[in-house]
């Protein structure tokens, strides 16, 4: 059995703080006597000094300071621990996990991380990113508990879903692209004889969603969609991009928008949560994300005449 409790940590900690048994005692409620004799059982227990002793003045021994160095921070976890157990026992979880689209970046979501923490509710906050299909995957296997999903979700239900915006697409490459050179609109043939760039899809279990990519289409995969951006204003390859994302590339002239035979349809955007969690931290993160999400939360390139 541990000799050392949190009350002697909380005991060493007040004698410590004011400097006399006598003050201790007023702190806690206590006469000296009694603190006088509870800090020699636990130095008989321990069997080390935790104070030097000079008349009613005491300090701490380098034992007691050591003591009291990792016993302050046990003393803060376990009053944080009785906080969450206690917000926790009127409703709110002990943990949520909001899992986005890779699309948006998670600092987009700052000021309402912000807001959720200054509710001081105990609920653990666990954010997490997938891309296409792998965020609504994250829902149905039980990684997550609310998402910001890409596109319609899986067969089956089992969710809630509130759409949350959509997003406009162009089909961009780099000044330098042969594409470029057509001067009419592409077709399936044009788009086969070179590269398309696609964002891998995350998905573990469900089937990955290609957006835009034609069978035995030659690829680069990457993991964002700034690394797909990015791509293909290099040259090494040719797609659709969020318009919302891309202005700043559009005006500069580092990406050309080409028209296509078969443009791309704009893609929803959804805020989804299981059918029937009624958690407390849940309830306030749907109330809070509802709303116009995208484009408004995308990382946008900006462009400024010289």
């Amino acid at each position: 059995m541990l000799r050392l409790s949190l009350e002697a940590i909380e005991l060493v900690d007040a004698i410590a703080r004011h400097g006399s048994f006598a003050a201790a005692g007023a702190r806690l409620n206590k006469v000296p006597s009694t603190i006088s004799y509870a800090v020699g059982k636990l130095e008989e227990q321990l069997d080390m000094l935790l104070f030097v002793r000079n008349g009613p003045r005491v300090t701490l021994t380098a034992a007691g300071e050591e003591m009291l160095r990792e016993g302050r921070w046990l003393l803060g976890a376990a009053s944080d621990l009785e906080s969450r157990m206690r917000q926790i026992a009127t409703g709110f979880e002990s943990e949520l996990r909001l899992v986005h689209d890779s699309l948006i970046p998670t600092q987009a979501f700052i000021d309402d991380i912000r807001a959720f923490e200054a509710l001081r509710c105990g609920t653990r906050l666990r954010i997490g990113c997938e891309a296409l299909t792998g965020t609504w995957e994250a829902l149905r296997e039980g990684r997550a508990d609310i998402v910001i999903a890409a596109g319609e979700g899986p067969a089956g239900g089992g969710y809630q879903a509130v759409m949350v915006g959509s997003l406009d697409f162009a089909f961009c490459v780099a000044p330098i692209h042969p594409l470029t050179r057509l001067g009419r609109p592409l077709h399936r043939g044009d788009l086969l004889e070179h590269n398309a760039v696609v964002v891998s899809d995350s998905a573990r279990m469900l089937s990955d969603r290609t957006v835009g990519l034609l069978a035995g289409q030659h690829r680069v995969a990457v993991p964002t969609m700034a690394a797909k951006i990015a791509c293909q204003a290099a040259g090494l390859g040719h797609g659709f991009l969020p318009r919302a994302c891309i202005e700043g590339e559009l005006a500069r002239g580092t990406l050309i928008e080409l028209q296509t035979e078969e443009p791309r349809a704009p893609e929803a955007f959804w805020l989804a949560w299981k059918t029937g969690a009624k958690g407390k931290a849940l309830q306030w993160w749907v109330k809070q994300l509802n709303r116009q999400l995208v484009p408004a939360l995308l990382p946008r390139s900006t462009w400024t005449s010289s």
